[in-house]
């Protein structure tokens, strides 16, 4: 019985090498399709009995194949033949060294098998190693690929990026590379078919996606991995938002280099830069010197009461590591008129009057004398207006020189794209203006003198009849009117004539002698809390006369 047990052992060699012979290989190794893999292998064998001086020659063989000849998949033996499949595949180290690692590139499904390790001497012998195998299994591809970037990508400059998989070999044909991307959209298509891409990333390609594709040859399997772009790039499209008071819509304002606001309104001013990473934002007062103070460190600056103080120029500055940009900004202040006048005094040659106003834009002055309207600059016989203008300001004048005979109100109205504003004087018969010309002839020097008397009567039995009844020496006005170039507010809506003149008129002591002029007299017209506005009805102000020209409160 011993003996039949013994036979299959001897038959197939023992579990254990034979003494002197060894082999240290890696077992069991598994490698992903398209893949090289290296395996380590060490050898000994006893130099003792292979005395020999001749060639070494190593060989692996796939388990289950013959010997002979084509069942090769690596030797060192150029005389040997490898099988074509392995050809140029599988690589074998310098045995010299008793190093028997086996490198594999490309590796195939077919090629998941056990292979086994063999030595021979020229004209010594050789040996199988046999008890100890090496077992191959090629599985599919599933690594994603990885893709490094050598630094930061900064917007139009050159880099590259290098898609790599783990367990490729360098020189390896069995996997294709290929990239996808929106930032890939201006280059060749064929420089998109390796593992390393140069490209220029652009201010837009920003947080867009690019994808490197890893594809094994004569396998459907693609196997991918796709960043995110971080480009890097100095502030563009600086632009300026405006928004108004209880107005939450932001106006963008791109190209506009001024802006006008009219006096009190509230302002949001709100900059706005493209950049990655996002720009520092400021604002200065006029154009940023070098290390000027900003008036505000954010994005925002708020006006809340526009005024003439804030006309200027406001520059929002966005400042990035890569390059800085400023934004500037014009702004004026508009408003309505802001009149101050008329005033109005008695001179030699007749009524002068004079008005002025203030506003942004420049306003135009006019005057109403009656139901006649007066503008520009002209003059005839019996009417001169002039005017002129600076800056913000208008000032028109007003000549009359006729006997005024009847009530007259005179208005002085300025008015700009903002608003209008006006202000009237009530003229009433009590000074007479000499009338241009000359005294005809046939009236002759008795005529004269009789018509002077009559007047010097007249006004004596006026004097004495006041006296008696100050009160009834009070002309009945009508509401927000003065008498005698008095004040009216612009809420009068009567228009009742004074049935006499005031005594304020009245010179005091006896009327003067024949052919000696009277005293010149004035009064102050006070024009009590305009607006642009049509305010509501006022009292009736009443002024004293006193000498001099006439003053405006404002």
């Amino acid at each position: 019985m011993v003996p039949l047990l013994l036979l299959p052992l001897l038959w197939g060699g023992s579990l254990q090498e034979q003494p002197g012979y060894e082999l240290r290989v890696q077992e069991s190794v598994r490698v992903q399709e398209g893949l090289c893999v290296h395996v380590p292998c060490s050898f000994s064998y006893p130099r003792s009995s292979w005395f020999s001086s001749g060639t070494l020659y190593t060989y692996w063989y796939r388990d289950g194949d013959n010997t002979g000849h084509k069942i090769l998949v690596a030797t060192n033996n150029e005389v040997k033949s490898v099988k074509t499949e392995f050809r140029n595949r599988f690589f074998l180290a310098d045995p010299k060294t008793n190093d028997c690692s086996l490198s594999i590139r490309d590796a195939r499904m077919r090629d998941t098998g056990t292979y086994f390790f063999r030595v021979e001497k020229e004209n010594c012998g050789n040996y199988s190693y046999k008890e100890k195998k090496l077992k191959l299994q090629v599985t599919a591809l599933t690594d994603k690929p990885d893709i490094h970037i050598p630094e930061l990508l900064e917007a139009d400059r050159s880099t590259q990026l290098t898609c790599s998989l783990s367990g490729a070999c360098e020189g390896g044909s069995r996997l294709t590379f290929s990239w996808v991307g929106d930032a890939l959209d201006s280059l060749n298509p064929q420089t998109l078919h390796s593992s390393a891409l140069t490209f220029t990333p652009r201010p837009q390609d920003h947080g867009t996606n690019l994808t490197c594709q890893v594809k094994c040859a004569g396998s459907s399997v693609i196997t991918q991995r796709t960043i995110w772009l971080n480009v890097f790039y100095a502030p563009r499209h600086l632009t300026i938002g405006i928004s108004f008071r209880n107005v939450t819509a932001l106006k963008i304002l791109q190209t506009i280099s001024s802006l006008t606001i009219l006096e009190g309104e509230a302002v949001r001013l709100l900059c706005v830069a493209d950049s990655n990473p996002p720009a520092k934002l400021s604002w200065f007062r006029g154009s940023p010197a070098l290390n000027a103070t900003p008036i505000s460190s954010t994005a925002t600056l708020e006006l809340p009461r526009v005024g003439t103080a804030e006309e200027g120029e406001f520059s929002c500055r966005a400042w990035h590591p890569l390059g800085s940009q400023t934004l500037s900004l014009s702004l004026s202040v508009v408003h309505p008129p802001q009149l101050l006048g008329p005033s109005c005094s008695w001179e030699d040659q007749g009524l002068h009057c004079s008005c002025s106003s203030r506003a942004q834009p420049a306003p135009s002055l006019r005057w109403r004398l009656g139901a006649g309207l007066l503008e520009g600059n002209h003059s005839n016989a019996s009417c001169r207006v002039t005017s002129r203008s600076a800056g913000p300001w208008a000032n028109s004048s007003l000549s009359l020189s006729w006997e005024l005979s009847v009530s007259l109100r005179l208005s002085c109205e300025a008015s700009n794209v903002h608003g209008a504003q006006s202000a009237t004087v009530l003229l009433l018969p009590g000074k007479y203006v000499s009338w241009p010309g000359v005294v005809p002839v046939a009236l002759g020097g008795a005529g004269v003198m009789a018509l002077l008397s009559l007047c010097l009567c007249l006004l004596f039995l006026y004097i004495v009849r006041a006296r008696r009844n100050p009160a009834a020496g009070r002309p009945q006005v009508r509401d927000g009117e003065d008498p005698v170039m008095g004040t009216v507010t612009w809420g009068s809506r009567e228009n009742r004539r004074p049935d006499r003149l005031p005594r304020e008129m009245i010179p005091a002591g006896d009327a003067p002698p024949s052919g000696e002029q009277q005293e010149l007299q004035y009064v102050n017209l006070n024009f009590h809390k305009m607006k642009p506005q049509k305010p509501p009805d006022q009292e009736v102000q009443w002024v004293e006369r006193q000498p001099g020209a006439l003053r405006s409160p404002f």
